[in-house]
């Protein structure tokens, strides 16, 4: 029994069958768990829920330096049901003597994969977590979560820009405060140009948003760090992942949106785009083990991450330097993932071109190659039908060819009316022309040789209720 050379994080009085984590893998608890052993130099996060369910979870940063062997005890608040930190120094003494009555059934060890399902794929275990946490530092963890006892946030948690805003109501009517602020960098991608700008500055400043990457680190990043944007990326990412946050979620949209709408900046910065490339890669490569499908931005619908990928890869074009080329480098890789992985096809041969209005209400000529989500798989999407029978009939389709000419010319008024013209220019009857339409109808006959009406004959006996159904059918016809 090795105690004293090892690294402790104890979570201790959660509730029966309690959710508990730590950094990748999460677990039900037995009422014998009381913390995890043997765990690795570096930034860990322990999270608890009262529930397996999509319950509030609540979790904690620590830090387990290289030497030593520290111990971090958490415990379940049943007053507010949430996860806090013990920093009592009588009581870190009294459990640090007592580990090991606790050693052997109370901890468990440290892994990233569940038994069972190491053993079912007969692999080596692999832990991504610290590939997934190699730019969060304790400045990031100290601006974003607080300086105070301990770093810990919640599902709750949120910046104040993400909060719910109902005009005439405020945050204390609905009681909408965050259960812990949360202090993003303030990326604000609808002024994108420096104050005071104007023309073609403004123009080029919406377009390439290097200028906002460039004063975003300059102004905000601790000592001008562009490393703490990908901390904040892959910290953003992870509390996705293990607490389901939604404001980390929006921040992480918006510094995906920022990074890859730059163009200026990639020669200058090269090292930050391909950092950012190779941690999305293994940041979607999980995307999978987010609990409901909360990140669905890696499915095919991820037309935010597919439009900016293929803006990105445009601006690239013509960019001669071996910086750059890294870059190209890291995003074929990435495009060649989501490609085997997820079935994606980038690139095209269309290109469509439109006008952004700014917040100013002045408007920009934009030229894009992303695809439509609305015209591929929204409202508008076209869709391929089999048409029935009955349907065959009333269009007057024999076979294929037929089809595109009795379209043409059928519309929606002459289908109510039975006037269905052929591709032969006949009028569809079956040998009476009815083309003078005296006796109001509609110029064939049932098999039984009765005449068939179209519910109007065009004289005394008109009803309102069928004029307003003919103007609504010719209302349509004419929009279709």
């Amino acid at each position: 029994m090795e105690t004293a050379d090892t690294a402790v994080v104890l979570l201790l009085d959660l509730p029966p069958s309690a959710l508990a984590g730590i950094d990748l893998l999460s677990f039900t608890t037995t009422p014998r768990f009381r913390g995890v052993k043997n765990l690795p130099p570096g930034f860990h996060f322990a999270f608890a829920g009262s529930s397996t369910s999509f319950s509030e979870r609540h979790g904690i940063w620590f830090l387990i330096p290289y030497s030593g062997s520290p111990l971090s005890i958490t415990e379940w608040d049943r007053t507010t049901e949430s996860l806090v930190a013990v920093n009592d120094e009588a009581e870190v003494l009294k459990w640090r003597a007592n580990l090991g009555s606790i050693w052997k059934e109370g901890l468990t060890p440290y892994r990233q994969v569940a038994p069972k399902a190491a053993d079912a794929e007969g692999d080596e275990e692999t832990n991504d977590w610290p590939a997934l946490t190699s730019s969060i530092s304790s400045k990031l963890l100290s601006r974003i979560l607080g300086t105070g006892s301990s770093w810990r946030l919640s599902s709750g948690s949120s910046s104040n820009r993400d909060l719910e805003d109902i005009p005439g109501l405020t945050t204390d009517d609905l009681n909408l405060q965050a259960d812990k602020e949360l202090h993003f960098l303030p990326v604000d991608l609808k002024q994108t140009w420096r104050e005071g700008a104007t023309g073609r500055e403004r123009t080029d400043a919406a377009q390439d948003r290097s200028w906002a990457l460039e004063n975003l680190v300059e102004t905000h990043c601790t000592d001008g760090d562009a490393t703490e944007i990908i901390g904040e990326l892959q910290l953003c990412f992870l509390m996705v992942l293990t607490i389901n946050n939604f404001s980390c979620l929006e921040q992480w949209k918006r510094l995906l949106t920022l990074l890859f709408t730059c163009k200026s900046a990639v020669k200058r910065r090269s090292d930050l785009f391909v950092s950012a490339i190779a941690a999305l890669r293994l940041q979607l490569q999980h995307c999978k083990d987010a609990e409901g499908g909360l990140i669905d931005i890696a499915d095919e619908g991820g037309s935010l991450l597919k439009r900016l990928l293929v803006g990105f890869r445009k601006g690239l074009e013509g960019l001669k330097d071996i910086a750059v080329q890294d870059i190209i480098d890291e995003l074929e890789d990435l495009e060649d993932y989501l490609k085997q992985d997820h079935g994606w096809q980038f690139g095209g041969t269309f290109a469509k071109s439109g006008l952004l209005e700014l917040e100013d209400g002045e408007q920009v000529r934009m030229d894009t190659t992303a695809f439509d989500e609305d015209d591929e798989t929204g409202e508008f999407a076209p869709q391929i039908v089999d048409l029935t029978p009955e349907q065959a009939r009333l269009l007057n389709v024999q076979n294929g060819d037929d089809l595109h000419v009795s379209l043409s010319r059928t519309s929606l008024h002459e289908a109510q009316n039975g006037e269905v013209v052929n591709s032969d220019g006949s009028d569809g009857s079956d040998g009476s022309d009815g083309s003078d339409g005296s006796d109001g109808s509609d110029g064939s006959e049932g098999s039984d040789g009765s005449e068939e009406r179209n519910g109007s004959d065009g004289s005394d006996d008109g009803d309102s209720d069928e004029s307003e159904e003919a103007g609504d059918l010719e209302d349509m016809d004419s929009r279709y």
